[in-house]
């Protein structure tokens, strides 16, 4: 006996709902997030690090306890970025105290203390309740971690530092950053927990923004 190829039309119908399903959930992720409601689109684009990487930055000042908070979701997060993003911070600066703060981030990171300095120094703000608001008080700070003092203070003092602290800044005034923490994702979309909902959200959105920037990386390779 000759048996039938066609599929039967309950067979159909169930071919039908899972395509309209699947078209369904591409539509929903396609709107999951959307410029203006849930994070800025830059007008004028921030140059990055490097052109061939999408760049991650988190803006962000050492005495915000939101910040500090933060950190705990942030560092997990960024460990687990692929290699083809680089994730960079960038220490906010709209007062003197700020501005120490910047000095003491790019301090640490040129005398290769950055990965023991920079939780120490979010704790003791934040935990220990030292505000740290002079230069000798974070110069103890790093003396206790092992630095050179003089070193400390010369490299404190730098045309290095002093530069990639005004750096930082005119970043920041690209980013209209106007409160911490706050993501850019490759220069272009900016990311506050105010629009997001919550410091897990920027991160959710942050991936969808990478997702998009390397999905427009590919594209661009590929013309």
């Amino acid at each position: 006996m000759r048996s039938t190829l066609r599929p039967t039309t309950g067979l159909i119908a169930t071919w039908l709902l899972a395509l309209a399903m699947a078209h369904s959930e591409i539509s929903l992720a396609a709107e999951t997030y959307v410029a203006g409601k849930h994070y800025q689109l830059l007008e004028q684009p921030v140059p990055t690090s490097d052109p061939e990487r999408i760049e991650v930055t988190e803006i962000f000042w050492y005495g915000c306890s939101h910040c500090y908070d933060f950190e705990a979701l942030l560092e997990p997060w960024a460990e687990k970025l692929s290699g083809d993003v680089v994730f960079v911070r960038n220490p906010a600066v709209w007062h003197p105290t700020m501005e120490l703060h910047s000095r003491a981030f790019y301090t640490a990171k040129v005398m290769g203390l950055l990965d023991t300095l920079h939780p120490v120094i979010f704790k003791e703000i934040n935990v220990e309740k030292n505000k740290l608001a002079s230069e000798e008080a974070l110069a103890e700070l790093f003396v206790a971690h092992g630095a050179d003092k003089e070193k400390f203070h010369k490299t404190f003092n730098s045309f290095g530092v002093s530069s990639a602290v005004r750096q930082a800044q005119a970043r920041q005034r690209g980013y209209q950053v106007k409160a911490t923490p706050e993501m850019v994702v490759n220069g272009k979309y900016r990311i506050t927990s105010r629009l997001a909902g919550s410091h897990a959200d920027m991160l959710e959105i942050a991936a969808y923004l990478v997702a998009k920037e390397r999905e427009n990386l590919s594209s661009t390779e590929d013309s």
